[in-house]
């Protein structure tokens, strides 16, 4: 063993891995503060009556659901800077191409979550003189919320582990770093490191959303 018969070799690493585990949370935080507000916007958008918004919605859901994310990342860096007229940094590129994806899936969950309220709830607000955008974020929104926890914990703790697919593009995550030094050290430790890592950040995860869901335990 190279690293774990030699602490200093051993924190060297670590700390080299924990480098690439702050780009990893970066991206994790920035996918779920772009994807979760944009996908409620298109689960809203999918729910349109208005097929001129509803179809182009769907399909957007369906190309985005039906191709793997690796090929969006790749799409995003290499192919979309020939159409538009400026180019992504790598970084970006991948916020833009997870933001992208977990919008479609958080969509369709809040999607279900929204299409599970009784109507009642929205005739209650009307009762008591809510316009119907004050109806959805004082009455509706917290129940959805606490609907949908559960799978958006799932789509969560998967987020956590696509984030090595950044390393697609070359961006300098956690799994880049310790396949480098897998590569250069010939020994599989720096990997062994990193899964601790991902398992720690995983748990991480997994306790804040239970204690969301704690926080909304009332509305049962």
């Amino acid at each position: 063993m190279k690293y774990f018969n030699n602490p200093e070799k051993l924190w060297t690493l670590v700390q080299i891995l924990l480098q690439g585990l702050s780009v990893t949370v970066r991206i994790f935080a920035l996918t779920l503060v772009l994807s979760i507000p944009l996908g409620m916007l298109v689960a809203r958008g999918r729910m349109s009556r208005h097929p001129i918004l509803r179809w182009p919605i769907s399909v957007y859901i369906y190309v985005v659901r039906g191709t793997p994310l690796m090929l969006q990342v790749m799409f995003i860096y290499f192919l979309l800077p020939n159409i538009l007229p400026f180019n992504f940094d790598r970084f970006a590129a991948a916020i833009v191409a997870f933001t992208i994806n977990y919008a479609a899936y958080f969509a369709e969950i809040f999607r279900g979550g929204i299409q599970s309220i009784p109507v009642g709830q929205w005739e209650a607000g009307q009762v008591l003189g809510m316009t119907h955008i004050q109806t959805f974020f004082r009455v509706v929104l917290p129940q959805v919320c606490k609907r949908v926890l559960l799978p958006v914990t799932n789509e969560v703790i998967t987020l956590v582990k696509d984030t090595a697919l950044a390393s697609t593009i070359a961006v300098t995550e956690l799994m880049s770093l310790a396949k480098k030094h897998v590569s250069s050290s010939s020994s599989i430790e720096p990997y062994v490191i990193a899964m601790l890592m991902y398992l720690l950040f995983n748990g991480i995860a997994e306790q804040l959303c239970r204690l969301v869901e704690r926080k909304l335990n009332y509305y049962q």
